[in-house]
């Protein structure tokens, strides 16, 4: 574990505890953002369209987990992968909340491999317009939360890894943030 992950989770630990919660989460939400690039440099994917970034949330909307793929990468395949980090981590995690994205026996296998139940909650009628599905709506507005970072709002790393750490600075510049307005 790196610098950067032992300073989030103690964080967070230590947040969650101020607001009465447990100190581990036991619930997380995955989902995906689409990163477009930044410059003709970057990692820029097959297809064009940038990255993938893949991360999973505690219902306060605090970074567990993230990883970075090419954007042709389908949400499915990069599910288990995520799961195994969420097991490194040694989070107490047992249920995780998904979208329509990760279908399919993905779950089976996570469940099978690593213990955790995945939840994938469907979306009802779109036709009338967006509706906040359950505790989903809490990563899309971690994402929200990221776009407002200049160098998470486009993709300008040349590695994963380099895409990676800089999602966990801005996270640990959220938290801080939200403590210290609280104050």
């Amino acid at each position: 574990m790196g610098e950067f992950e032992l300073l989030l989770n103690n964080w967070c630990e230590k947040v969650r505890v101020r607001q009465g919660q447990e100190a581990e989460a036991s619930v997380g939400i995955m989902d995906s953002q689409s990163v477009r690039w930044g410059d003709n440099r970057s990692l820029n994917g097959i297809d064009g369209k940038g990255i993938k970034r893949h991360v999973v949330v505690d219902k306060n909307g605090f970074l567990i987990a993230v990883m970075v793929t090419i954007a042709c990468v389908h949400d499915g395949k990069v599910a288990y992968l995520l799961a195994r980090c969420l097991k490194e981590l040694c989070c107490n995690i047992k249920v995780v909340l998904a979208d329509a994205g990760y279908r399919g026996e993905v779950a089976t296998k996570i469940r099978k491999a690593f213990g955790y139940a995945l939840e994938v909650i469907v979306s009802g009628d779109k036709s009338n317009g967006f509706k906040p599905t359950g505790k989903r709506w809490i990563v899309e507005r971690t994402f929200s939360w990221f776009d407002n970072y200049r160098r998470l709002c486009r993709n300008y790393e040349f590695t994963f890894d380099s895409a990676e750490e800089m999602v966990k600075p801005a996270a640990i510049r959220m938290l801080l943030n939200k403590t210290l307005s609280k104050s």
